[in-house]
């Protein structure tokens, strides 16, 4: 694992989110440090991850998207065994626990659609402590401000980040960084 990721973070405002091996090529010709691998399968991850630290850039695997694994802490033995992976996104609480228990770098993802979703992401965080949470949509800087002020914890906003304005926004509301699958942010 990377010795100090969140410095990696806040060092490398956009990530790229790739969701197929094009996506990823492009993202590999970027001087990006980071990458999250949003969909993959249980024959192609260790080929996407092994090109992603080929290049010397940190893989982050969402965890919830890999075809054909079950959502189990067999699975996370699995990917943390047969992959190079750096780190794992996930929604799952029960993840997120299983994951520290085994030393790996973990971000939860945090879908916040109003107040409800709020205070349960704050109670799962409380609970679990992943080491990173990645807020969606990206494009609302009061609820960005609101989880890395309480929390103190690295906060990447992703989701319908599209443009330099959107990338600015989050940074300034006090996200470290922001996924984005749109290739025109990637080389900002």
């Amino acid at each position: 694992m990377i010795p100090d990721i969140v410095t990696a973070f806040r060092s490398n405002p956009i990530i790229p989110a790739v969701k197929d091996e094009k996506d990823l090529d492009d993202a590999l010709r970027t001087d990006n440090e980071i990458i999250f691998i949003l969909t993959s399968t249980i024959t192609n991850i260790s080929r996407l991850v092994g090109k992603v630290k080929d290049s010397g850039k940190i893989a982050f695997i969402h965890f919830d998207l890999v075809e054909g694994l079950a959502r189990s802490v067999y699975a996370l033995d699995y990917l943390a065994q047969q992959t190079q992976t750096d780190g794992i996104i996930t929604t799952k609480t029960s993840l997120v626990k299983s994951a520290k228990e085994r030393k790996i770098f973990v971000i939860q993802r945090f879908f916040i659609l109003d107040s409800l979703s709020i205070d349960s992401g704050f109670k799962a965080i409380k609970e679990c402590k992943p080491d990173a949470i990645e807020i969606l949509p990206g494009l609302m800087p009061k609820v960005i401000k609101l989880f890395a002020s309480s929390t103190h914890m690295p906060v990447i906003a992703g989701g319908l980040i599209t443009d330099r304005e959107d990338i600015m926004t989050a940074l300034d509301a006090g996200a470290c960084s922001v996924s984005s699958t749109s290739h025109d942010t990637w080389i900002m």
